[in-house]
């Protein structure tokens, strides 16, 4: 599988970013010419530049200046009458929509009614764009990328003097795991943030991969103290063949002072927080007293809020947390009409075999406790609606 870090210790900015996809090896004839299908009046220019005696590429895009602002239904007008390729194309709106969200968050407006300001200039546009086509070409399976820092102090924008992050970054950074940083400067513009929030799968330092080419791409400033680069790092990772691999963050901690039920409604609460499973072991602490391991297992994402239900719910005095990588089979989730209704599942893909059918329990169990069949008849008869395309009569 390959695999795009985004090792922005320094930030991200949209031309930081299309810099160092060429600097990666994405050519750049190839941005260029996506660019031009917009027909409009820009074009991208690559430069080797050095960043406090680092080698890397700055991108310059040359546009007219321009004295109208953009809606989204005009920029996905541009786009949808260019010559992109789908997938580029459709990646562009992605991350314009993300960008269109977050100002009408801020602002207290509907999406539609959102006037671009920075973003919607041409420079910003050839921006998306262009790291759009980059990443289509380089066509990584996973994106992940470092904890985000955003600078300090103030940014002047469209709406006067605002401190950093800037209220569309923030809104777009929600659920990030941020850095800290002592810069006074916008390190993360909101293009940078769209761009990571639209595609980023996973919130590392850097991922169990092994390394294959690294790229820099020069942010406009050159700090005294620290390289004003983006870092991009494309990297494989040797999961067996057709199975994927993932990072998750096992959570863990052991209590011998909470009674089952607490634990039952602790366990109810971490999956409704969006846990992947919850253990509870019977264990022997310190002095042989018996206790109950806690074992949780999460998306990176979601560390926060699962670790502040244990902490709220078991009165345990601390949580251990580490990251694993997990290997799994793909899955998709379906529905199986039954003579009951429909009934969820997922359908496991493994390789060099049929997909296999596994009904969601909780589906069975109400139609078991609301048709007085007994739970094994369910399950066995929305089975044989998977493998029928008629179900079997009632």
């Amino acid at each position: 599988m390959r695999v795009l870090h985004f090792d922005c210790f320094s930030g991200i900015s949209g031309d930081m970013t299309l810099g160092a996809l060429v600097s990666l090896g994405v050519p750049a004839e190839v941005i260029q010419a996506g660019l031009a299908s917009l027909h409009l009046p820009m074009r991208v220019e690559f430069e080797p530049v050095k960043r406090c005696g680092f080698a890397a590429v700055q991108a310059r895009v040359q546009a007219e200046d321009e004295h109208h602002h953009r809606h989204l239904r005009d920029i996905e007008q541009i786009l949808l009458r260019s010559d992109l390729p789908a997938e580029a194309r459709d990646l562009a709106l992605r991350i314009f929509r993300r960008l269109a969200e977050a100002e009408a968050a801020v602002h207290g407006q509907a999406v539609d009614q959102v006037h671009f300001h920075e973003v919607g200039a041409l420079d910003s546009i050839a921006d998306i764009v262009g790291v759009a086509v980059g990443l289509c070409w380089l066509r990584p399976e996973r994106y992940t990328s470092r904890p985000v820092p955003t600078g300090t102090g103030q940014v002047r924008g469209a709406h006067g003097w605002m401190p950093i992050p800037a209220p569309g970054t923030l809104e777009l950074l929600k659920g990030v795991p941020l850095a800290p940083s002592s810069v006074e400067a916008e390190l993360t513009t909101p293009t940078g943030a769209a761009i990571l929030t639209t595609l980023v799968q996973e919130w590392t330092a850097l991922p169990a991969f092994t390394v294959q080419n690294v790229g820099y791409g020069a942010g406009s400033r050159d700090f005294p103290d620290r390289p004003n680069v983006l870092r991009l790092i494309l990297g494989t990772t040797q999961a067996p063949a057709g199975v994927l691999e993932e990072t998750i963050t096992v959570l863990e901690t052991q209590v011998d002072d909470v009674t089952p039920q607490a634990l039952a409604y602790c366990q109810e609460q971490l999956f409704a927080a969006g846990a992947l499973d919850v253990l509870l072991q019977p264990v022997y602490m310190k002095k042989n007293r018996p206790g109950v391991l806690i074992t949780v297992l999460a998306e990176p994402t979601n560390v926060g809020k699962l670790e502040n239900i244990l902490f709220r719910e078991t009165r345990t005095l601390g949580v251990r947390h580490y990251s694993c990588q997990r290997h799994k089979y793909p899955r998709d989730n379906i529905e199986v009409s039954t003579p009951w209704g429909p009934v969820r599942g997922k359908l496991v893909h493994v390789p060099q075999g049929p997909p296999r059918f596994s009904p969601e329990y909780e589906d069975c169990a109400r139609l078991a406790r609301q048709t007085g069949r007994p739970l094994v008849e369910i399950l066995q008869t929305v089975a044989a609606c998977y493998c029928s395309p008629s179900p079997p009569s009632s």
